[in-house]
């Protein structure tokens, strides 16, 4: 799964045959699970991953936005969005609602 999202293959692939091949080279007893199977996957953590964020986000409370961006050492760049709030015993707080890379040709001009 790891490596279809990573590098942005459609999950529809894992039917390929040529896709399939080095897979059942590597380990021929390999079950390679089917493209429904692989999305019902995706959809379960995405649901996970949301109901994780919103409980950590307080309930009827006001929060801010923050877009956050950088170019790594190793040159990517990356954006973010955090959302920061106070907790009950007026802590900072802190929970990240996205983390992606950013395209290299858009943001080469903004850099120093």
């Amino acid at each position: 799964m790891l490596e279809f999202v990573s590098a942005d293959i459609r999950l529809n692939a894992i039917s390929n045959l040529e896709l399939r091949q080095p897979y059942k080279a590597l380990r021929d007893d390999l079950v390679l699970p089917s493209a429904t199977t692989l999305s019902n996957i995706c959809w379960r953590e995405y649901a996970m991953t949301v109901d994780t964020i919103k409980k950590q986000l307080p309930i009827r409370n006001k929060v801010s936005l923050a877009l956050d961006g950088w170019i790594s050492t190793n040159k990517l760049a990356i954006t973010s969005v955090i959302v920061y709030c106070m907790n009950r015993n007026w802590a900072l707080r802190e929970v990240q609602l996205a983390f992606d890379e950013v395209d290299r040709l858009f943001c080469s001009r903004f850099e120093s």
